[in-house]
């Protein structure tokens, strides 16, 4: 069986001031991005973006352009054309260029704390905008904070995502329901992530890890 390894950013390069100190450190230096994207990757090593930051189109665009590099992207549809954050033209421009666009939510809220028609919404009004923008349905889905639980997921399928990716860390079966990604902050050594990018993808075996992703899916 085929596995996967997604890593995930958020921001490169400085944070804007708007930023929160809670996020701050998912925010990592251009240098970075390039760095793990010349290491070589490992088979079934892929990366995405969550947010919908300008430096999506700014710093990572012309990277992955250069390098023939196809990655997933996440925007908050409720930030589009905000300061700071991607407009419709880069989504658009995004898309263009080969990059898969999905769904980040509405409003960046956690959907575990929201009532059924407020997450009905996060994920129906995003998952339209998105497809408008984009010109063609869109069927994956990130979840914010990683936060996600039974009722998450069920209403994810009902509002027709065909897949879901958390923040679980680990490898996953090739399009696994939901398939987990770990996230690049400044916590660890830029090293740690080189070594993590040309390894091979493989099962997690890690069973802390394994015992705390069968607790969210079904809790």
């Amino acid at each position: 069986m085929l596995h996967e390894l997604i890593l995930t950013f958020h921001g490169l390069g400085e944070p804007p001031g708007s930023i929160g100190e809670a996020e701050r450190d998912v925010w990592v230096p251009v240098e970075w991005l390039e760095a793990i994207l010349d290491a070589p990757p490992g088979r079934g090593v892929g990366v995405a973006f969550d947010d919908g930051n300008a430096s999506d189109v700014e710093h990572a665009l012309p990277m992955l352009a250069e390098r023939g590099v196809a990655a997933r992207f996440f925007p908050v549809t409720g930030r589009i054309g905000a300061a700071g954050y991607l407009g419709v033209e880069d989504i658009a421009r995004l898309s263009a260029a080969g990059m898969r666009i999905g769904s980040h939510g509405l409003h960046h809220r956690d959907w575990r704390t929201l009532a059924d028609d407020e997450l009905h919404e996060e994920l129906a009004v995003s998952r339209r905008a998105l497809a408008e923008i984009v010109g063609a349905e869109v069927t994956e889905a990130a979840c914010p904070f990683g936060s996600y639980d039974r009722r998450v997921l069920r209403a994810l399928r009902a509002a027709g995502y065909r897949r879901v990716f958390t923040s679980d860390g680990g490898a996953h079966a090739s399009g696994a329901w939901p398939s987990s990604r770990t996230t690049v902050n400044g916590s660890r050594p830029l090293a740690d992530w080189l070594a993590l990018a040309r390894a091979d993808a493989s099962p997690t075996r890690d069973p802390a890890r394994l015992a705390k992703r069968l607790v969210k899916r079904l809790r």
